[in-house]
């Protein structure tokens, strides 16, 4: 049977920063920094098979972990699986993940992976996306595939994986007043703006970003 088709009984927890805290009593769980990267995923990508990696952290240390699965080669054959560490994650509401932490760990041992969409990032960030990115006030344009999202200067706006690839939210005029577009790719360019992409700024302002479907999916353990 396919990996997307067996449940998942077991898993490697990678406990991010203080994520070992509630993890401190369960197996084969790996402590490893906040944002982890190449040296401390890499070497349990290699002693993996099939496994799942389930990430205890923050939605920047669940971004670090999936992009050294995407730049290993890895997204066909490792399933991956969340237990947020903070009470308001974007990647928790996205996945439908359980509130409390011990019923997110368990379903991440017992859940089943499917595929989900992966977003890239190009310009500003740690290269996926997989919660929300945030600017503005922002003053330029951006286009959704070929769609305008807006022209012009703009109080926010907020850019989510969806279905087909991105969503964006366009808060425009002085009542604020939501606009959605969707489709495969995001393009901004603007004058230089501070950029929020899973938590975490960008360390310089930003002209240019795109945000696009990665030609290949995510095996996620999620509950949506």
């Amino acid at each position: 049977m396919s990996v997307t088709e067996d449940p998942v009984a077991r898993g490697t927890v990678l406990a991010c920063g203080s994520g070992s805290s509630l993890v401190r009593n369960e197996r084969d769980v790996r402590e490893v920094p906040g944002r982890p990267g190449r040296g401390d995923v890499d070497p349990l990508l290699e002693a993996t098979s099939g496994g799942p990696l389930i990430v205890v952290g923050t939605d920047a240390d669940l971004a670090a972990v999936v992009v050294r699965i995407m730049r290993k080669d890895r997204l066909g054959d490792t399933p991956v699986a969340y237990v947020p560490t903070e009470p308001d994650s974007p990647v928790a509401r996205l996945w439908g993940l359980p509130a409390d932490p011990s019923a997110a760990l368990a379903l991440a041992r017992e859940g089943a992976a499917a595929p989900r969409v992966l977003v890239r990032t190009d310009g500003a960030g740690s290269g996926v996306l997989l919660g929300e990115a945030r600017f503005g006030p922002v003053t330029g344009e951006a286009y959704c595939d070929d769609t305008l999202a807006f022209r012009g200067t703009v109080p926010s706006v907020v850019v989510r994986p969806g279905p087909a690839g991105v969503r964006g939210t366009v808060k425009r005029g002085r009542f604020r007043r939501s606009v959605g577009v969707a489709g495969r790719a995001f393009q901004l360019g603007c004058e230089p703006v501070e950029l929020v992409i899973d938590g975490v700024a960008h360390p310089r302002p930003v002209r240019r970003c795109t945000w696009y479907r990665h030609t290949e999916d995510l095996l996620a353990i999620t509950d949506s």
